[in-house]
Formats: C-alpha cells, sequence, structure tokens
C-alpha cells in the first residue's frame, strides 16, 4: 500500500531510505540547503520554498496559492507505485499540511475529517500551516471542509521535531 511519509530536514535521508520513496517533497525556507538523497531521482523532487508564516511579513516568502498548485500537480502525476516523502526543516507544520493536502488531492472521495484524524492519530505534534491549508481546501474545491477538518484536530503538542510517521492511502 503506497503512504506519504512526513519527516523533517534531519531525518531527510533516513526516512527516504527506510521508506523506500521514488518522490520527494521538500516544503522549506527557500535559502535553506536540502540536499536530495540519490534514491530520488531530480525529476521526482519538489522544492517549494515558503516560510512557515501565516501572514505576510516583510523578507519572507508567504505560503501562496501558485505553491500549493505545484503541491497538487506534483501530487496528482505520482505514480504511487512506492511512498512519497515530504519534509519541511521541523516536520511539524508546512509538512504536515503538505501530506493533508496530498493525501485528499489523491483521495477526492475519502472524508476531510477522517483524514484529519489519521494525521492526528499519527503525529500528536503535527501542526498543519493553516494558510497552506486553506489554499489547499480551495483548489481542491473542498468548500471550507479541509480547513474545518484541521481546527477539529487542534494544534500539536509543542515540539522542536517531529518523529517521522507515515500516512497510509485507501486501499
Amino acid at each position: 500500500m503506497p503512504r506519504v511519509h512526513v519527516c523533517s530536514l534531519s531525518m531527510l535521508a533516513d526516512t527516504v531510505s527506510t521508506s523506500g520513496a521514488s518522490h520527494l517533497v521538500s516544503v522549506i525556507n527557500d535559502d535553506t540547503e536540502v540536499t536530495r538523497p540519490t534514491a530520488i531521482a531530480e525529476e521526482n523532487h519538489l522544492f517549494i520554498g515558503m516560510n512557515d508564516i501565516v501572514e505576510t511579513t516583510d523578507g519572507l516568502i508567504t505560503p501562496a496559492e501558485h505553491h500549493v498548485s505545484e503541491l497538487i500537480a506534483f501530487v496528482k502525476a505520482w505514480d504511487r507505485e512506492r511512498p512519497m516523502v515530504v519534509h519541511c526543516y521541523a516536520g511539524i507544520s508546512r509538512s504536515t499540511a503538505a501530506a493533508y493536502i496530498a493525501l485528499c488531492a489523491v483521495q477526492p472521495e475519502r472524508d476531510e475529517g477522517e483524514l484529519a484524524r489519521q494525521l492526528r492519530d499519527a503525529s500528536s505534534v503535527a501542526s498543519p500551516n493553516p494558510l497552506i491549508v486553506t489554499h489547499g481546501d480551495a483548489l481542491l474545491e473542498r468548500s471550507g471542509r479541509m480547513i474545518a477538518a484541521v481546527e477539529s484536530i487542534g494544534r500539536g503538542e509543542l515540539a522542536f521535531e517531529g518523529t517521522p510517521f507515515a500516512l497510509p492511502l485507501a486501499g
């Protein structure tokens, strides 16, 4: 069964290696160096440069609709034969929002609340960036249900770095 794995930058190489992933999404500050693991082909690595913020701040890159549109297109093109890894710096906010959007994008029939609860069950620290989720909700035409579902699971426990986890896709 294909899975979406979520991790921090520091756990990227290990997570790609242990998961056998073929695709990688980096959702991280634009100036952060990310070394693509050799197991990931260059064309299977999407780098989205944005800061983990929810409102425009001078000198920072605010998550925008075009960022999430790129993510959705990449995820929909994924063949799902092998896992995908999504990471940000800490594995808590941007990556969990991107993973949640990925699950919703490739499983349009699945209930948003069920997917959000799956995310919470997999990670007690997951705190999906609400602006990224808002863009995903609009682009996937989920009529606010993704936003409400993420709000319903609440903010995760405070942590400096998340523990890697995996979210299975429905069979």
